[in-house]
């Protein structure tokens, strides 16, 4: 997706300032992930907001500056699987009035991470890439939310380490073990001939 070659210098090094800018003093809830060989590409992880279904989740979010840019809106994606009535379920692509007709070359990349992170506040059924999604928003919120928020739970929570195995007396077995394999092995217990019978013995006397 790059268009590093597209775009003019002067507008690349805008964008280079801006970004620096904001990964130093990032926006509440988003973090940028900078990119020295290509500022056409722009990810950043975002928090979801509390009292949303994408409350606890972290989701990594593109945007994608073309040669038109900053006339023309970035393009928006989200890269972490979720259920909402403006992503597009396949490709993850973002429907948002501000990075549409109502953007201005003015606002700046700041602007879109927000208008971003607001879509999750505030979805709009009216303009929607996900028809599902739409029509529960519409109709039966709460399955809506159940949904979304399930959709968070299995693509945007970091997975948890497993606990480790206990055994009876507390201990953890994989510690048990490895110090079981730290152990010399234990001596064979050297056993004489056996024992003839001492009958046998007696009458070779």
């Amino acid at each position: 997706m790059s268009n590093v070659e597209n775009v003019c210098p002067q507008v690349l090094r805008s964008v280079s300032r801006e970004l620096r800018r904001l990964a130093a003093s990032p926006p509440a809830g988003i973090k940028l992930v900078l990119r020295d060989d290509d500022f056409t590409d722009v990810v950043a992880h975002m928090e979801g907001p509390a009292g949303t279904p994408y409350a606890g989740g972290t989701f990594r979010v593109r945007l994608v500056l073309g040669r038109e840019f900053p006339t023309a809106p970035p393009r928006a994606f989200f890269l972490t699987k979720l259920f909402h009535p403006n992503v597009a379920p396949d490709s993850g692509e973002v429907c948002v009035n501000t990075l549409k007709r109502d953007w201005r070359p003015e606002l700046g990349l700041e602007h879109a991470l927000l208008a971003v992170k607001c879509l999750l506040i505030a979805p709009n059924a009216e303009s929607a890439l996900n028809a599902e999604a739409a029509a529960l928003l519409r109709d039966r919120y709460d399955d809506y939310f159940a949904r979304a928020k399930l959709l968070t739970d299995i693509h945007a929570r970091p997975a948890a380490a497993p606990a480790p195995l206990r055994r009876k007396d507390g201990a953890d077995a994989a510690s048990s073990a490895s110090g079981a394999a730290d152990l010399p092995p234990a001596k064979r217990e050297r056993r004489g001939p056996p024992v003839k019978d001492k009958r046998r013995v007696l009458k070779r006397l």
